[in-house]
């Protein structure tokens, strides 16, 4: 995926409702600033709380009648008694009722008459009191919604985009699940940001890719672009499972009885092949990015291996090439929400990030750097535009190694060939392990230990020419940053984080509703090598994603993989290094049979996004043979460093 880069575009909100807003901070006998910051001077104790049933045009379930989605409210009452319109933020989410939201699992709770009392997680705590409206959608065939659960697809994003709809008055609603009372939402200005981790975040970004009117920005944290990527790398396999097994798991009872008919299409459209089906086109947001008219404000962990950082990367580039307005956090975590990590600058950011996007206030954060980078746990560092512009794909080549056997890797082509057994009992971290050692299962390449520091900042591409012995066959390609460092612990069940037993407090509370949250603190890992980017494919898809084919043993074919996104800074002193090897134990699944590949390292190569470009490297490498690629191995025998994380629920 090469990476595009362009400024953002900000829009000018020249509306009559701004317009009448900044009158309100006008006097007659001088004009105050216009504001920049919303204040919390709304009564959140007596906010109104209210749900409506929006209808999305669907009939999903097939009981004949058009699906309704349940959508919570909670929005300051005072607004609308003075004739005051407010924005929207809006998290659309299927674990309200089964599985909860943020790090201690909220679910919604109701009273006696159906309204909600606790809206997880601290948004509507924040916000409310500063003159936001919350909404709280439960997607289609989940909680209090009619309707199937559609992993992504239609019914998924339609049960959203409804609601958005609705808020700019273009779809009815009604007050109850069967009743026949429509009600309008005539306390907002239909300027709406969405909002969510994981299956919320994607949600956020499949209705962005409908260019809805109305929806004004996006955050997406964690989120899939791709459904097929969720499930599989280029055709192997990521998960046991696939759709209609989380579809079974995130929906209601009611939907469980109904929708044994999605559940099939859902099975039946995502074969254990790994073939592209028209299943997997209609969950393609990256192919829709041209339609996005909203801002997006990227969130992701570089170490997230629930839903990878291809996913980040794709959106990224699709985005960049229509001009889309633009931000990112990427920190060292795995799929964790960044209240959870960065609170305080997470909120305060946040907050500016929609005071500016939904009230049109200039508070300066268009002109802030694009990106924020997790460098080491808790220290951060900006880049005006990501990835930087001075970052050029770098081509690499391995080379074969000395008589110790190990490779070699930098900028001149080169001629040999390296062997792989695939071993499904061994993971990356087992072969970063002995990257100096040779051992069969791997191809280690590594440059000298580096005289300069190099960063890598966007997506990289391997491209491998492969014999297998076998008629099938699975490939991994990861680059390692060989030296010693402390890293967040992103293997350990948290990923990167400790919650504690404090707390702190995020807002305004009620009795049902509390706005304060355990803290959290960086949980750490000494390491003496570190992963920072993957990829795996199937050598049976070389041809075509749409059609695997067995292999026939003996043939040469060559196959590019794509590597994950990321930005990562190989410092002085230590080393990169590429290996590609066979199965990656617990991150793919493996193949049939248990091959030995043969790579032509003549045409076999690494496309690196590097700052800098070929000079860099070529600086970085300078005085040691990498940049010829002749250079000789060190001795790191028997080093440790943090292991991949095993398959968790998508949440």
């Amino acid at each position: 995926m090469p990476i595009r880069t362009r400024s953002a575009i900000w829009r000018t909100l020249a509306t009559a409702a701004v317009a009448s807003l900044t009158a309100a901070f006008l006097t007659p006998a001088t004009a105050r600033a216009a504001p920049r910051e919303s204040l919390p001077v709304y009564s959140y104790a007596h906010a109104v709380r209210e749900s409506v049933w929006v209808d999305t045009g669907l009939d999903a379930d097939g009981d004949g009648k058009s699906d309704r989605v349940a959508a919570d409210i909670v929005r300051p009452a005072e607004p609308a008694r003075q004739g005051r319109k407010v924005p929207v933020i809006m998290d659309a989410s299927p674990y309200y009722a089964c599985c909860g939201r943020g790090n201690e699992h909220q679910l919604k709770t109701y009273d006696t008459h159906g309204h909600v009392v606790q809206m997880p997680l601290y948004l509507d705590n924040y916000f409310v009191p500063r003159g936001y409206a919350f909404v709280g959608v439960d997607l289609a065939g989940t909680n209090r919604s009619d309707g199937c659960v559609d992993v992504g697809g239609r019914s998924d994003v339609q049960s959203a985009k409804a609601v958005v709809d609705w808020l700019n008055g273009r779809t009815k609603a009604y007050t109850s699940r069967t009743g026949t009372r429509t009600v309008k939402a005539s306390w907002t200005n239909g300027r709406t940001g969405m909002i969510g981790k994981s299956w919320d975040g994607t949600i956020a970004n499949g209705v962005a890719a409908t260019g809805v009117k109305g929806l004004r920005t996006i955050v997406p944290i964690s989120a899939i672009s791709s459904w097929y990527d969720y499930y599989f790398a280029q055709g192997a396999p990521l998960y046991d499972g696939g759709p209609d097994e989380l579809a079974g798991y995130v929906e209601s009872d009611a939907a469980h009885t109904r929708c044994a008919a999605v559940h099939r299409r859902l099975a039946d459209g995502a074969p254990r092949s790994g073939d592209w089906t028209p299943l997997w086109t209609e969950r393609d947001y990256v192919k829709d990015a041209a339609k996005v008219h909203a801002s997006v404000f990227v969130v992701h962990g570089m170490q997230d291996l629930n839903v990878r950082t291809k996913h980040f990367g794709q959106w990224w580039d699709a985005l960049a090439e229509h001009g889309v307005e633009r931000k990112i956090w990427l920190s060292q975590t795995g799929h964790v929400d960044p209240f959870d990590y960065r609170r305080g600058a997470w909120t305060d950011t946040l907050h500016r990030w929609f005071d500016h996007e939904l009230l049109g206030y200039d508070n300066g954060i268009d002109r802030e750097p694009m990106a924020d980078i997790e460098r080491h746990p808790d220290q951060w560092v900006t880049s005006t535009a990501w990835p930087p512009r001075t970052t050029r794909t770098t081509t690499l080549h391995p080379a074969p190694g000395t008589a110790a056997g190990v490779g070699t890797l930098g900028l001149r082509p080169a001629d040999g060939t390296a062997t792989v057994t695939d071993d499904p009992g061994l993971s990356e971290t087992d072969w970063a392990a002995h990257l100096t050692t040779p051992t069969p299962e791997k191809a280690g390449f590594l440059t000298a230990p580096l005289t300069r520091d190099l960063r890598l900042s966007g997506s990289a591409q391997v491209t491998v020419t492969a014999t297998p012995t076998t008629a099938s066959a699975h490939l991994s390609a990861v680059l390692v940053d060989l030296g010693p460092d402390t890293i967040r612990d992103y293997a350990d069940a948290a990923e990167g984080i400790t919650t504690l037993t404090d707390r702190t407090c995020w807002g305004a509370s009620t009795a049902g509703d509390s706005a304060c949250f355990k803290e959290t603190r960086a949980r750490t890992a000494k390491v003496d090598y570190t992963v920072f980017s993957r990829g795996w494919a199937d050598l049976g898809h070389y041809a075509s994603l749409a059609h695997g084919a067995p292999l026939t043993p003996g043939k040469a074919y060559t196959i590019t993989l794509d590597l994950a996104a990321t930005d990562h800074v190989v410092p002085k002193g230590h080393r990169l290094a590429l290996i590609v090897a066979g199965t990656d134990k617990d991150l793919i699944d493996p193949p049939s049979t248990r091959p030995t590949l043969t790579l032509d390292l003549s045409r076999t190569t690494a496309r690196v996004p590097l700052v800098g470009g070929a000079p860099a490297f070529a600086r970085a490498t300078s005085g040691s043979a990498s940049s010829s690629g002749t250079t000789g191995p060190g001795n790191l025998d028997g080093v440790h460093g943090a292991h991949t994380g095993l398959r968790i629920p998508q949440g």
